[in-house]
C-alpha cells in the first residue's frame, strides 16, 4: 500500500519563516477544519498555535479552504503537555512556546498533523507508515486506536471522522513529533545495543548507516552477540577485529528500504544488502541463509532514515 502523501501542505507548511510579527487571522467558514476547531473550547489551542505559526494567516487560511484534508488534532490538555516536555518545567504551559525562536519547530509539528488527503477511520492504512509534511513517517495502531510518531510515542485517538466541508478531523491526546535521530543515534541511545553500535564502528558502517536511506536494520541484541561469540568460539575483542566478516555479518542485518512488519512479506525471500536472503515466518521468526533461526521481539522502532526491528539472535549469511 503505498504511503499517504502530503500534497497541497508541502508549500504551506515548509515556507520559511521570514516574519515574526503577528497577522490578523482569517475568519473560516463555519463548517470548515479551521472553523470547527474554533468552535471546539478543547482545541482551542491548536487554533491559536496556528495562528502564532502562519506567516500571514496561511496556516489558518489553508485549513479553512476548499480541500481534502485530514488533521490529527491534538486538545488543549495535548499542548500544554507538549510544553512541559519540551521545557522541562513541570508548570509549562502551551502559551509558553509562543515564542518567536520556536515558530518554525510549530510550523514542522503542524504540518506532521496534517495530511492531504482526506483519510477516514476506516480507511486507515493500519500499521502501515504514513508520510506526512517533509516525508516524515508516523504510523497508526488499531487496537486500540492509536499514533506511533516518529519518536516512538504514543498518541491516542479519542475521536474521529468529525466531518468538515474541506477534510476529516481526528482528535488526539498527545502532539505528535517527527523522528529526530538515525539509526545509528536511536541504537546509541538504547544500552541493549551498545555491542551491535561497537561492531557497527569497527566495521566503518556509521556513515552508511546514518545516511538518508531508507533502511531497515533487524537489530541484534547484546545477547544475541553473547551468543554468537560462544557459537562462533571467539571474543568479542577477536570478532570486532575480523572487519570483512563483521562488515558482511552486519550488512546481512540490513534492507535497503523502509520495512514496517505490517509490510513484511511473509514466507519470500528478504534481500539484504549483502545481497544474501533470509525468511520471516508468521510467528516472526527469522530464518537465517544457514537455517539458524531468531525471534523478531519488537519492530517498527522509528527513526529518520528508516526503521529497527529487534532480533534475539545474529542472523549469519551463507559461508
Amino acid at each position: 500500500m503505498k504511503n499517504l502523501a502530503i500534497l497541497a501542505l508541502s508549500s504551506a507548511f515548509l515556507i520559511s519563516c521570514t516574519d515574526d510579527d503577528p497577522a490578523p487571522t482569517p475568519t473560516p467558514t463555519d463548517d470548515s477544519i479551521a472553523g470547527l476547531a474554533q468552535q471546539n473550547p478543547d482545541l482551542a489551542t491548536l487554533v491559536a498555535v496556528a495562528d502564532f505559526a502562519g506567516n500571514d494567516g496561511d496556516l489558518i487560511e489553508l485549513l479553512s479552504s476548499p480541500g481534502t484534508l485530514t488533521v490529527f488534532a491534538p486538545t488543549n490538555a495535548a499542548f500544554d503537555a507538549l510544553a512541559v516536555e519540551l521545557t522541562g518545567s513541570a508548570g509549562a504551559k502551551a502559551t509558553d512556546l509562543l515564542k518567536p525562536e520556536n515558530k518554525p519547530l510549530l510550523r514542522d509539528v503542524l504540518g506532521y498533523h496534517v495530511l492531504g488527503s482526506e483519510v477516514t477511520a476506516s480507511a486507515i492504512p493500519f500499521g502501515m507508515p504514513i508520510t506526512a509534511s517533509q516525508n516524515a513517517i508516523f504510523k497508526i495502531e488499531a487496537q486500540p486506536p492509536r499514533i506511533i510518531d516518529g519518536r516512538n510515542r504514543t498518541a491516542a485517538i479519542t475521536a474521529t471522522d468529525i466531518d468538515a466541508s474541506n477534510g476529516v478531523i481526528h482528535v488526539v491526546d498527545r502532539v505528535i513529533l517527527p523522528a529526530d535521530k538515525n539509526l545509528v543515534q536511536i541504537a546509541q541511545s538504547d544500552p541493549q545495543f551498545s555491542i551491535l553500535v561497537e561492531a557497527v564502528l569497527a566495521a566503518d558502517l556509521a556513515a552508511t548507516l546514518s545516511a538518508p536511506g531508507p533502511l531497515t536494520v533487524f537489530a541484534p541484541t547484546n545477547a544475541a552477540f553473547a551468543a554468537l561469540l560462544g557459537e562462533l568460539g571467539v571474543t568479542k575483542d577477536q570478532l570486532l577485529a575480523d572487519k570483512p566478516l563483521l562488515t558482511k555479518v552486519l550488512a546481512y542485518h540490513v534492507v535497503p528500504a523502509r520495512v514496517f512488519k505490517a509490510q513484511v512479506a511473509i514466507g519470500a525471500p528478504v534481500a539484504t544488502v549483502q545481497t544474501g536472503t533470509f525468511t520471516i515466518g508468521a510467528d516472526l521468526g527469522v530464518t537465517d541463509a544457514r537455517g539458524r533461526k531468531a525471534a523478531i521481539t519488537a519492530t517498527d522502532i522509528q527513526s529518520t532514515n528508516g526503521v529497527i526491528h529487534v532480533v534475539d539472535k545474529v542472523l549469519l549469511p551463507a559461508p
